[in-house]
């Protein structure tokens, strides 16, 4: 199995950096972080692709936030890493609020 055999999707940003996400990733996501993720791979997918805001991290400057709203009040937060014109998702999880850091996304 080559490494674009375990590739579950890859997408543009709206920031204009590439993020990869593989079956691999995905599967340590869903079994050892946020089990609640489990076969919401498109919302992740939606909140990268067309989020309606991205925030960067207070902590790290290559680490973005995607928050892509599902319901009144909630969110699919997607996290990613830049690395120049590529990225890949570190996380992804529901949430009920929009951390703080520096709106980058829209301006």
């Amino acid at each position: 199995m080559t490494a674009d055999d375990d590739l579950l999707f890859e997408v543009r940003t709206p920031l204009g950096f590439q993020v990869r996400l593989t079956r691999a990733r995905w599967q340590l996501i869903v079994t050892a972080k946020h089990p609640i993720m489990a076969g919401r791979e498109g919302e992740v997918r939606a909140a990268l692709e067309t989020p309606d805001e991205i925030r960067r991290s207070r902590t790290d400057p290559l680490v973005f936030l995607f928050y892509k709203a599902v319901q009144t009040r909630r969110w699919v937060s997607a996290v990613a890493k830049r690395q120049d014109d590529s990225g890949f998702l570190i996380t992804a999880y529901p949430t009920d609020a929009i951390k703080e850091g520096v709106l980058v996304w829209p301006k």
